[in-house]
């Protein structure tokens, strides 16, 4: 899960740097369907770049996996990447029958955190990983118990 995000963090990044610095993005001829997707309308949710939300979206999710694990840390990680999912499938939504053109690297992040949710939720309902049962004493090497005692 951890490369998963570290490859959504480097997604959102890119398409972060390319908003405020500008330029076309790296893909498809002249920039593709990228360049449409991220000039249009719907690449801003109330004046805020989308590329700047996924990102904060992205480190959200690092920050729930680099806590120390436990229900609450998996828990928070499910309710990270579900809203991602529901944000990504929201925008995916527009680039398919709004823009009517799609950003590879949306794409991509949105992959990205349909897996990512996919292994949260696992990851949630599996819950503690066992605790590690002690060795039972192995036969014949048990100490022996004192005459008069309540086993004898």
């Amino acid at each position: 899960m951890l490369v998963l995000t570290a490859l959504g963090l480097a997604v959102a990044s890119y398409l972060t740097y390319i908003h405020y610095a500008g330029i076309k993005p790296l893909c498809g001829r002249n920039g593709g369907g990228c360049e449409i997707v991220q000039t249009s309308e719907y690449s801003k949710l109330v004046g805020v770049p989308v590329a700047l939300i996924g990102l904060l979206g992205y480190i959200a999710i690092l920050g729930s996996l680099l806590v120390r694990e436990s229900e609450t840390s998996r828990f928070a990680t499910v309710a990270f990447t579900v809203i991602g999912f529901g944000f990504s499938a929201y925008l995916t939504y527009r680039e398919l029958f709004s823009i009517h053109n799609i950003c590879e690297y949306c794409v991509s992040s949105a992959v990205i955190v349909t897996i990512l949710m996919c292994l949260s939720v696992w990851r949630f309902l599996r819950g503690d990983p066992a605790p590690r049962a002690s060795r039972p004493p192995e036969l014949g090497n048990e100490p022996a118990a004192p005459l008069g005692s309540a086993g004898s």
